[in-house]
């Protein structure tokens, strides 16, 4: 940062800007910080040649930016000879408010580089239901942690919302349900898990040794709704597909435990992510399918579109903690 300085119209010189500037601050406007520095570096030490080599400068270069600032804000505010420095009372007046400024100014620079290294702002971060207990608390927890000054903002939104909103800025980073095509957008495979048979407790086939998706071909299917994640729906129902049949769903949710506790209650059947069917098996049966060609992945996904230091930040310590 160089200083403050303004530009006014034309031909409004520096004298005539002291003059005309009506505001008891308005010189301040147009000093540079280098000045203040040398200024305050004279006045704390009251010697040209201490405060000159703690700035690193020639004593005439420290002379001629004291006296700049002196000429900038019209008055004298160092009183000096061969002998002895001492401030005037307008020096005294300054020497505080040039210490505020001068500590503003590292304020903000230090924020703005924070800032450009994505150690401080504000991070918008969606995440599935299902993806919860597996990875977003950990995740959040450990940027949070590592990354004190950056506010998150955490929202629950399904898949396909998720890409709209990511898309249009509305959010900066996602957890989505993969497989997901979508040009716009960076994603990242974080997890990844095979898929479960699921069945009431009281199922025909919940003591069955060896069970598979084809023993159920006949059966009503609850299902995570198409609408909410239309390519991990094309997934699941491939699964069926390859054992020869074609599911029939009675019921579609936004929630993948609202669907499981449909199948508690006996309404149907489901193919869910092993994980999620597996925190309800005090209720169902779960049976995982190892050989289906088809897994349940979770990932991570933001705009390709306009960098965002944050962004990468999260996303990296995403990937470092998923393979922990």
């Amino acid at each position: 940062m160089s200083g403050f300085a303004t530009h006014p119209g034309r031909g409004f010189s520096p004298r005539s800007r002291r003059r005309d500037l009506g505001h008891p601050f308005a010189g301040y406007l147009h000093m540079e910080l280098k000045q203040l520095r040398s200024f305050v570096a004279v006045a704390r030490t009251l010697s040209f040649s201490r405060a000159a080599v703690e700035l690193h400068l020639s004593q005439p270069a420290l002379s001629a930016q004291v006296m700049a600032l002196e000429a900038d804000l019209g008055v004298r505010l160092l009183d000096r000879n061969r002998r002895m420095v001492r401030l005037t009372r307008a020096g005294e007046s300054l020497l505080a408010d040039a210490e505020s400024l001068l500590d503003q100014a590292a304020i903000v620079k230090l924020r703005t580089a924070r800032v450009a290294s994505g150690e401080a702002g504000h991070l918008r971060v969606a995440f599935v239901a299902s993806a919860t207990p597996e990875l977003v608390p950990s995740i959040a927890l450990a940027f949070r942690a590592k990354y004190p000054l950056v506010t998150l903002e955490l929202k629950n939104l399904p898949t396909v919302l998720q890409v709209q909103a990511l898309e249009a800025h509305a959010i900066d980073v996602g957890f989505v349900r993969l497989p997901l095509t979508a040009p716009r957008l960076a994603v990242t495979r974080l997890h990844s898990e095979p898929f479960a048979l699921v069945l009431p407790r009281g199922h025909p086939l919940a003591g069955a040794k060896r069970l598979n998706v084809g023993m159920v071909a006949g059966e009503p299917f609850v299902a995570y709704g198409r609408k909410w994640a239309p390519e991990f729906y094309q997934q699941w129902t491939g699964i069926c597909r390859d054992a020869g049949f074609t599911p029939q769903v009675i019921q579609e949710t936004g929630e993948m435990d609202t669907a499981l506790a449909l199948v508690a209650a006996g309404m149907g059947v489901a193919v869910l992510p092993e994980g999620v069917a597996l925190r309800h098996q005090r209720t169902l049966v779960v049976k995982t399918l190892q050989k289906a060609n088809a897994r349940s992945e979770i990932g991570v996904a933001s705009a390709i579109e306009g960098a965002n230091p944050m962004v990468d930040n999260f996303i990296a310590l995403a990937k470092k903690l998923a393979k922990q």
